[in-house]
C-alpha cells in the first residue's frame, strides 16, 4: 500500500498569514475514492490546520457537480468545486461561476501557461489524461494504441466510460481521431464504438467503478485515468497504464468558485494553498496527478505515472467546443451506443 506523504512548508506559509478571525465551514465538492483520500492528505488537512476553517466535503463527478451548480441558479451551496475544464467552461458560459481575482492567488505566477480559463472563471490545479488501463497478465506487451481497445472487444473483457463523464467524451474524440475524424466530425468515432457496443462488458459512470472488475478479472482493458490506475495498482489491483501512440487525451482538472458561494475568502485561501509547489508535489506523489506549478520536480513512481515529458504530447480538446456540443453528443450516444 502506498504511503501517504504530507505537506509541511505550505502549512507554515498559511499560518504565517494568520488564521482567520472566525472559523467557518468551507463546502467543497470533490471527486471520491483514491482521489478524495489524497485530497484529504494534501489539500484539506493542511488547510484546516492553518485556517481553522472546517472543510465539508460532498463527493461526486464533474457532471454531477455541474448539475448541482445549475440547480441552485447562482446561489450555490458550494464554496469550491473540483471539476474538469469542459464542465467549467459550460458553467462559466451560463454565468454560474465567479471570475477569479488573481491578486488573491499568490501562486498564480508560478503556473504553466494556460492554467486559467477564459476570463479567469477557473484555474487548473493538475493535469491528467484519458489513457489505456490494462491487466498486465493479459498484456505481457502493453497496449500502445487506441485500436487495441477495439481489437479486444470480441473477448468480452472491455469496459468503456459512459459519455456522461469526461473519460467517455474523450474516448469518443479519440475514436474519431483514430478513424479519420476530428472533434468537429465525430461520425467515425460514433460508428466505431457502435460496432463494438454489443460486446462491451460494462459502461462505467464513476471513475472507480471498474476497479472491482479488474480485481475479478472481468475486464482486461479500458480507457481510464493514469492517476486512478496507478493508485489502484499500488493497492494490489492488477492494472497498469499505457499512453497510446496516437496521443492520450489530456484533462485540465480545475477549481472554481460558484456564484453565491458563502465563504469566498476561505475559497481563495483553499485554492491558493492547492496551487503551491509543496502541495502540488504532495498531491502528485499521493495521487499521481500532473502538477501545474512550474517549481515542482517529480521523481520515482509519480514521474512514471504522469511523465513530465508527456504533458506536451497530450491532445487537449477545445473545452468551448465540448461545452457547446456535448448535450447533442450524449443524446446521440444514447441512440446509437447504449440503446
Amino acid at each position: 500500500m502506498k504511503r501517504f506523504l504530507t505537506v509541511t512548508t505550505a502549512v507554515a506559509a498559511l499560518v504565517a498569514g494568520g488564521q482567520s478571525a472566525q472559523a467557518k465551514d468551507l463546502v467543497v465538492g470533490m471527486f471520491g475514492g483514491s482521489f478524495g483520500k489524497a485530497a484529504q492528505t494534501c489539500h484539506i488537512a493542511p488547510f484546516e490546520t492553518a485556517s481553522g476553517d472546517t472543510v465539508v466535503v460532498q463527493e461526486g463527478s464533474s457532471s454531477q457537480f455541474a448539475a448541482m451548480v445549475r440547480a441552485t441558479g447562482g446561489d450555490s451551496d458550494f464554496d469550491v468545486v473540483y471539476i474538469d475544464n469542459s464542465f467549467a467552461a459550460q458553467l462559466a458560459a451560463e454565468g454560474l461561476l465567479q471570475a477569479l481575482d488573481k491578486s488573491k492567488l499568490s501562486h498564480a505566477g508560478e503556473l504553466v501557461d494556460g492554467a486559467f480559463g477564459a476570463e479567469d472563471h477557473f484555474v487548473q490545479y493538475q493535469w491528467g489524461a484519458t489513457a489505456i488501463a490494462y491487466n498486465p497478465a493479459d498484456y505481457p506487451t502493453p497496449p500502445d494504441s487506441w485500436a487495441d481497445v477495439f481489437t479486444a472487444a470480441s473477448s468480452g473483457k472491455v469496459a468503456l466510460p459512459d459519455i456522461a463523464g469526461t473519460a467517455g467524451v474523450h474516448f469518443l474524440i479519440a475514436a474519431a481521431l483514430l478513424n479519420g475524424g476530428s472533434i468537429d466530425n465525430l461520425d467515425p468515432g460514433f460508428e466505431a464504438i457502435a460496432k463494438i457496443a454489443p460486446e462491451v462488458k460494462a459502461y462505467y459512470t464513476q471513475a472507480d467503478q471498474i476497479i472491482s472488475m479488474f480485481e475479478r478479472g472481468e475486464i482486461s482493458i479500458a480507457p481510464w485515468y493514469p492517476d486512478r490506475a496507478a493508485a489502484a495498482g499500488d493497492a494490489g489491483v492488477p492494472v497498469a497504464i499505457a499512453y497510446p501512440k496516437e496521443g492520450a487525451v489530456g484533462i485540465k482538472v480545475t477549481m472554481v468558485i460558484p456564484e453565491g458561494a458563502g465563504n469566498t475568502d476561505g475559497a481563495y485561501a483553499y485554492i491558493d494553498n492547492a496551487l503551491s509547489a509543496d502541495v502540488q508535489k504532495c498531491f502528485a506523489e499521493n495521487m499521481y496527478a500532473g502538477p501545474v506549478n512550474k517549481n515542482v520536480k517529480l521523481e520515482g513512481a509519480a514521474a512514471k505515472a504522469v511523465p513530465p515529458e508527456m504533458f506536451g504530447k497530450l491532445y487537449f480538446p477545445d473545452p468551448e467546443k465540448i461545452a457547446a456540443n456535448v448535450g447533442d453528443w450524449r443524446q446521440r450516444w444514447q441512440r446509437e451506443v447504449t440503446k
